[in-house]
C-alpha cells in the first residue's frame, strides 16, 4: 500500500511541475498581449519553458516564444509610427528570433498524434506573419553587413533564404517566384565567405549561381569553399561548370589551367585551352593562357607567338607585356650560361652584343607593363631593375631601385 501511495505522490508532483510550466507559458502569452507588455518578464518565463523537459517539446511553447518577438517588433514599429524613439536593431533581432521559434513550433506541430494524424493549427497564421516580416530580415542583414557584423548579417540573410525552402511556404513556391532571393543568397554567402565559414557558403551560394548579375561571383565562392575544404574532385567540377556558365569570367578558366599546369597535366590543359579558343578565337584571355602554358613548358617561341596575339587583340593586356619581357630575360640568362666570359676570346664581344640584345628586347615590354599598371609593381619592378642594370642605365636603375625599395 505504501508503495502505491508513494507512486501516486510522484505522479502528483510531476503533474504539478508540468502544470506550473504550462501556466508560465500562458502567463508569458498574456503579458505579451497586454496593453503595456513587460517583454523582459515574458521572455524570462518563456525562456525557462523552452528548456524545461515538461514544455520544451510542445508546439505551443515555441509558438508563444515567437508571438512575444512578434509583439516586441510591433511595439517598436508603433513607436516609430508615433515618432517616438524606437530600436531598429530590436526589430531586426525580433524578426530573426520569431522565425526561428515559429520554425520549431511548426516542426513539433507536424508530428502525428496517437491516431497518426497531423493537426497543425499554427501553420497558416505563423506563415503569414513570417512573410510579412521578411523585409526586416533584409534590412537587418544590410545594416549588420555595412557594420561588418558578418555573423549577424549571415543570420538575417540566411533566414530569408531558409524561409523560401521551408515546408511552411510550399504553396508560395518562393524559390521560383521571389526575384530578390538570388541577391539575398549572394550576400549571405558573401558574409559567410568573409568569415571563412565554408559550410554556409556552400549552403547559400548555390541559390545565387544562376543570377545574371551576381551568379559568377556566387560560383566563385563555391569553388573557393570546395578548394578550402580539400574536395579536389568537386572543386574541379565547379570550375568546369563555371566556365560553361560564365565563359568570360576569368576566375574559372585561370584556376583550372593553373591546376593542370601545376600538376604537369599540360596535354589536358592545352586541349582545354584549344577547346575554349575554338569557341571564341578572338578572346585575349584564352590566347594569353595558351601563351602561359607554352611559357611554363619552356617553349618560348610559341609562348611569344601567343603573347603577341594577345596584345593584338587587347593592346592593354599588361600581363602579356610583362611575360614577354620575362621570356627575353630568361633567354638572356640561358644564353649567359653558354657565353664566353673570357674578355680575350674573339667571341666575347659578339656574345656580349647578343646578351645585350635580349635585355634591349625586354625593356619596352616591361616599360609598357609599368605604364599600363603602375601600381602592380610585381609585373614590372624586378624585371626593369634587371634590365636597367644589365644595360648599364645608371639613372634609370637608381630610380627603379628607389621605387622598389632595393
Amino acid at each position: 500500500m505504501k508503495k502505491v501511495l508513494f507512486s501516486l505522490a510522484l505522479l502528483f508532483a510531476a503533474s504539478c511541475v508540468t502544470f506550473a510550466q504550462e501556466k508560465a507559458v500562458k502567463e508569458a502569452k498574456k503579458i505579451a498581449n497586454g496593453t503595456n507588455p513587460d517583454f523582459a518578464k515574458a521572455e524570462e518565463l518563456i525562456d525557462q519553458a523552452l528548456v524545461n523537459p515538461e514544455t520544451k517539446d510542445q508546439a505551443e511553447t515555441w509558438n508563444v516564444a515567437g508571438l512575444i518577438q512578434r509583439r516586441r517588433s510591433e511595439k517598436e514599429m508603433e513607436n516609430a509610427y508615433l515618432r517616438k524613439p524606437y530600436d531598429t536593431i530590436q526589430v531586426y533581432n525580433s524578426a530573426l528570433k520569431m522565425c526561428q521559434y515559429f520554425f520549431k513550433c511548426d516542426e513539433l506541430a507536424q508530428i502525428p498524434n496517437e491516431k497518426g494524424k497531423i493537426k497543425n493549427k499554427y501553420r497558416r497564421t505563423n506563415s503569414s506573419v513570417i512573410l510579412a516580416e521578411r523585409g526586416n530580415l533584409i534590412n537587418g542583414g544590410i545594416q549588420f553587413f555595412n557594420e561588418e557584423k558578418n555573423k549577424e548579417a549571415l543570420q538575417c540573410f540566411g533566414m530569408y533564404v531558409d524561409i523560401a525552402s521551408h515546408p511552411m511556404f510550399e504553396k508560395e513556391n518562393l524559390l521560383a517566384t521571389d526575384t530578390l532571393l538570388p541577391q539575398i543568397a549572394y550576400y549571405a554567402s558573401l558574409a559567410a565567405a568573409k568569415m571563412e565559414d565554408y559550410p554556409n557558403v556552400l549552403k547559400y551560394a548555390p541559390y545565387a549561381k544562376n543570377d545574371p548579375e551576381v551568379g559568377k561571383y556566387a560560383m566563385e565562392f563555391i569553388s573557393t569553399a570546395l578548394k578550402a575544404e580539400g574536395d579536389t574532385v568537386k572543386w574541379l567540377a565547379s570550375l568546369q561548370e563555371g566556365i560553361q556558365k560564365y565563359p568570360d569570367y576569368q576566375f574559372f578558366f585561370g584556376n583550372l589551367i593553373d591546376y593542370y599546369s601545376n600538376n604537369n597535366k599540360y596535354d589536358e590543359a592545352m586541349q582545354f585551352a584549344d577547346n575554349m579558343l575554338a569557341k571564341d578565337p578572338n578572346n585575349a584571355f584564352y590566347l594569353y593562357v595558351k601563351g602561359y602554358l607554352y611559357h611554363n613548358m619552356g617553349d618560348y617561341d610559341k609562348a611569344l607567338e601567343f603573347y603577341n596575339k594577345t596584345i593584338e587583340k587587347d593592346p592593354n593586356y599588361a600581363e602579356a607585356y610583362s611575360n614577354i619581357g620575362l621570356i627575353y630575360c630568361l633567354q638572356a640568362q640561358d644564353f649567359s650560361e653558354k657565353a664566353t666570359m673570357d674578355v680575350n676570346d674573339p667571341k666575347y664581344q659578339e656574345d656580349q652584343k647578343t646578351l645585350r640584345g635580349f635585355y634591349e628586347k625586354a625593356k619596352p615590354y616591361y616599360e609598357k607593363a609599368r605604364a599600363l599598371k603602375p601600381d602592380q609593381k610585381e609585373l614590372w619592378g624586378n624585371g626593369l631593375s634587371r634590365v636597367y642594370y644589365n644595360l648599364q642605365m645608371g639613372p634609370e636603375f637608381e630610380e627603379i631601385s628607389d621605387v622598389m625599395g632595393l
